[in-house]
């Protein structure tokens, strides 16, 4: 149902700077809500289409400066400071209490990427990683262009490699990368350079070659001998225990990557003409499910007993739609039902989907329309909704969350009930307000943004729908990357990294200061029943830190490697303080860990799994040298 005025959030958000003092909120006046925006903070633009091949790496990698190179300083971006004018605060009823869209800099500014822009992985559609725009913003921990959800920045600018992270439900594992606008990769430093070699104590990984690759029936080595890349490492640094480089003929363009996912030992990613399931402890490919056509969608995560739906095209034409559903096995490898997509009319524009698993549901959005299936058997448990609100997009998990269309200015955020589709409570929208990004389903944490007066906001909802807090992002300027691919007709809700969540707090990132010239950032945790900051955690100087959910209780977060130190996954306490490494890197390797394209990581277990989140290059031989995945463990 719709909620009552009272329910409605106030103004203000991570925008311009708020006059109000630091404090708890003042209390909104009587009588019913203004239209006022949520917030003040201008949206990033839209990425462009971004070149057909990445940027060439210099024949020999660069030496290191004795001192951090100075890199540039970002770009004004949703949540930048803005000047008094048209899309500056408006008092409004509910001025009183800054939020995060009203005041911070936003998760989106812009940044430069591996080709001058940025969208990532997952969001594209393109998929998972796509390069798409000069001067990335920082973009919330949205993806997708546009709101809070639109191209992340977490990323040294000096690499160009932007990581997103998915959440996955299986083994409660996280996957870090895809965004649809996250792709900040630039040339790979160490693309055409080998690993050091030597021997090194325990077992010697090496780089899957496209000759060696096991093919499924265990013979293959999935590596060569020859390199060893711990060769270097230090007492006190991880292993690193396998690194791939690409084995699949892929298109003049590339190739988007979806997932990383894990199932058990099997990790698994889709991209171009198939999907494939590799060994955790080696990176040897255990089996592979073609496509007739490129997959072009495919769901944050699978279901608990690890199935999974991916998409592809009706055929392989540059007119394809992005119609065909797919559902494999992730345990064995194989492929079981598939099916065309339901259309609803003339006016259904199943040319792009965006994929979400609730349970056995798998939900199927696109502009205006949806369908759900069992992931199971295939049957089709719903499709077109009576009445005028249908549900459009959608986030999956614990809870099946759902951006509803219901009319000429009439958006809400509702949760759904995944047998039925039917609505359980709806959450109205402000007029000109559209959901952007899902940050958390429990606690339901979403984005929201209005794209004609460019400003955003950060909500929490009660587990009834009802408004919970506004974030006060003051003047900090947020950087959160989000999974999910550009497209026209619909909106890619999850996949969002650089923030967390538990039952009382939401833990976000910030982009490192303006003029920086050491990338650092700090990981800024507020209050979910006030909406104001509680503490603020530092990353080490030179490094930039991106929560990537909760482990233990405590923030677990990834600070990307340096031109001198390997990447490093540490945990915050929930009372805040330093972070604390986990696992450290090696710093022999860190210019490989560096060099991934729009890069995706998945953390479980001890392991940590880095994934390029598109694949490209410039003539089949550099295609074939092109890393492709990674792994560290002790």
């Amino acid at each position: 149902m719709t909620q009552p005025p009272s329910q409605q959030p106030p103004q203000g958000g991570f925008g311009a700077p708020q006059d109000s003092p630091p404090g708890p909120p003042q209390s909104p006046p009587p009588g019913p809500p203004q239209n006022a925006p949520y917030g003040g903070a201008q949206p990033p633009a839209q990425p462009p289409v971004p070149p057909a091949q990445p940027p060439q790496a210099p024949a020999q990698p660069p030496q290191p400066p004795a001192q951090p190179p100075q890199a540039p300083a970002p770009q004004p971006g949703y949540g930048y400071p803005q000047a008094p004018g048209p899309y500056g605060q408006q008092p409004g009823p509910y001025q009183q209490q800054p939020g995060p869209y009203g005041q911070a800099p936003g998760p989106y500014q812009q940044q430069p990427g591996p080709y001058g822009q940025q969208p990532g992985p997952y969001n594209q559609q393109p998929g998972y990683g796509y390069p798409g725009q000069p001067g990335p913003p920082t973009a919330p921990l949205g993806s997708g262009p546009g709101g809070p959800g639109g191209p992340g920045g977490g990323k040294n600018l000096l690499k160009g490699k932007p990581g997103v992270i998915v959440a996955a439900a299986v083994a409660g594992l996280l996957v870090i990368g895809g965004g649809t606008w996250f792709a900040f990769s630039g040339d790979d430093g160490g693309q055409n350079k080998k690993p050091v070699a030597g021997k090194s104590d325990g077992a010697e990984p090496t780089t899957s070659s496209d000759d060696d690759v096991d093919q499924g029936d265990g013979s293959g080595s999935g590596r060569e001998a020859d390199d060893d890349l711990n060769a270097g490492r230090k007492d006190g640094e991880s292993k690193v225990t396998w690194l791939q480089t690409n084995d699949v003929d892929l298109p003049r363009g590339g190739a988007d990557v979806y997932g990383p996912w894990l199932v058990g030992d099997t990790v698994v990613k889709a991209m171009y003409k198939g999907i494939a399931g590799y060994s955790a402890s080696d990176g040897k490919k255990k089996w592979t499910v073609p496509t007739a056509a490129p997959v072009c969608a495919a769901p944050n995560a699978p279901t608990t007993d690890g199935k999974i739906v991916i998409a592809f095209k009706d055929d392989n034409t540059d007119s394809a739609k992005c119609t065909q559903l797919q559902m494999i096995d992730l345990t064995t490898g194989k492929a079981g039902w598939k099916k065309a997509v339901t259309k609803h009319g003339n006016w259904d524009f199943v040319s792009e989907l965006t994929l979400a698993i609730s349970g056995d549901t798998l939900a199927v959005g696109r502009s205006s329309n949806s369908d759900g299936y069992r992931v199971s058997d295939g049957e089709e448990l719903f499709g077109k909704q009576d009445g005028d609100c249908q549900p459009e997009s959608f986030a999956g998990g614990a809870k099946l969350i759902a951006g509803m269309d219901c009319g000429l200015d009439d958006k809400r955020v509702s949760e759904l009930d995944p047998t039925t589709g039917k609505s359980k409570w709806s959450y109205q929208l402000k007029k000109g307000w559209d959901l952007q990004k899902v940050y958390s389903l429990d606690p339901l944490v979403i984005s929201v943004e209005n794209s004609d007066e460019k400003t955003w906001s950060i909500l929490g909802l009660n587990p009834n729908g009802t408004l919970r807090s506004q974030l006060a992002g003051g003047k900090d300027k947020f950087q959160p990357d989000c999974g999910g691919g550009f497209i026209v007709f619909g909106q890619h809700l999850e996949g969002c990294v650089g923030v967390a969540a538990d039952a009382s707090t939401f833990y976000i990132a910030t982009a490192p200061a303006s003029g920086s010239t050491s990338r650092t950032n700090e990981v800024v945790a507020f209050s979910l029943d006030t909406g104001k900051p509680k503490w603020r955690s530092k990353a080490p100087e030179g490094r930039t830190m991106t929560p990537l959910r909760m482990e233990g209780g405590k923030v677990l977060v990834y600070m990307d490697a340096s031109y001198d130190k390997g990447g490093t996954v540490a945990t915050i306490a929930p009372t805040g303080g330093a972070p604390k490494t986990i696992q450290q890197h090696p710093t022999s390797t860190s210019e490989i860990e560096s060099s991934f394209y729009s890069a995706k990581y998945l953390y479980a277990d001890g392991r940590f799994y880095l994934a390029s989140g598109r694949v490209s290059a410039s003539s089949d031989e550099e295609e074939l040298q092109t890393k492709t995945m990674m792994a560290f463990g002790d």
